[in-house]
């Protein structure tokens, strides 16, 4: 038995989607990674507030990670489970040593800016692919991204180092 067919799903059209959601799924345990070394590395101006509100984004993340292997396995395939596999395929850059909070904000900003393309593109594979469940939670993902980058600019204009 398989679990597309009670979903009414066709395998070949949700192909593009699973692709789609593994790169969605690597870009996000890098992003998870870079938010924890953010939240331990952070000092300067806004570390109070930057380093509780990279726990709250870090853990929002593993969340969305779960959900998104979730979303794979129920879509008939594996996710990748390997950090080597995610940063082979990965399009988030690792990074560490970054501690000054306009440099934080930035790759955070850059990171949305890559998720809400990518995210907006596979809501189209998932509509072709008539998953509304996938589409469904992605809009979900981009209504919480769009409303983070309008809050860091809002932050990061006040309260950040200019270079």
């Amino acid at each position: 038995m398989k679990t597309l067919d009670f979903l009414n799903l066709n395998e070949t059209r949700v192909a593009n989607v699973v692709s789609a959601l593994q790169q969605l799924l690597a870009d996000f345990q890098i992003h998870y990674t870079n938010l924890r070394g953010f939240h331990w590395e952070i000092k300067g101006r806004g570390f109070f507030v930057l380093h509780e509100k990279f726990e709250s984004m870090y853990d929002d993340t593993a969340a969305k990670v779960d959900e998104i292997a979730e979303r794979i396995l129920m879509l008939g395939s594996t996710p990748e489970n390997k950090f080597s596999q995610y940063l082979k395929i990965a399009r988030i850059p690792e990074l560490s040593g970054v501690s000054r909070s306009s440099e934080t904000v930035e790759h955070i900003l850059n990171t949305y800016k890559h998720f809400i393309a990518e995210e907006r593109k596979l809501i189209d594979l998932a509509n072709e692919a008539n998953d509304t469940v996938t589409a469904d939670m992605l809009t979900g993902y981009l209504k919480e991204q769009e409303k983070m980058v309008w809050m860091l600019i809002a932050f990061s204009t006040r309260n950040c180092e200019h270079k």
